[in-house]
């Protein structure tokens, strides 16, 4: 079984810093991609950031330039660097990964976990 643990949510006041941190742990043998989603209340959840194995980022319209976000290879974590924060960031922020690892006893190669974390939660006052 894969397990993803975030961390580094909080309440944070209109232009405000975050940081958030995911662990990736259990039957990993690589990992392509690692993500961030986030949920709004009220809201379906979307994607906020992604990093690649060898750096490559993208980022929703709404975080370019305020989000930044990070990995660590050796260790299975991502951050997301959250600057300039703004009351519409207000989420549940989820990550998740596309890699190969077995869950259930099953073997997924380059598949997205079908699962997510508990998440931690963002919240910005204006």
């Amino acid at each position: 079984q894969v397990h993803l643990v975030e961390s580094g949510g909080g309440l944070v006041q209109a232009g405000g810093s975050l940081r958030l941190s995911c662990a990736a742990s259990g039957s990993i043998f690589s990992i392509n991609a690692m993500e961030w989603y986030r949920q709004p209340p009220g809201k379906q959840r979307e994607l906020v950031a992604g990093i690649t194995s060898d750096g490559t980022t993208n980022y929703a319209d709404s975080v370019k330039g305020r989000f930044t976000i990070s990995r660590d290879n050796a260790k299975n974590t991502v951050d997301l660097q959250m600057n300039s924060l703004k009351p519409e960031d207000t989420a549940v922020y989820y990550c998740n990964m596309q890699g190969t690892y077995y869950s259930g006893g099953l073997y997924y190669r380059d598949q997205n976990l079908d699962y997510w974390g508990q998440g931690t939660q963002v919240t910005v006052s204006s």
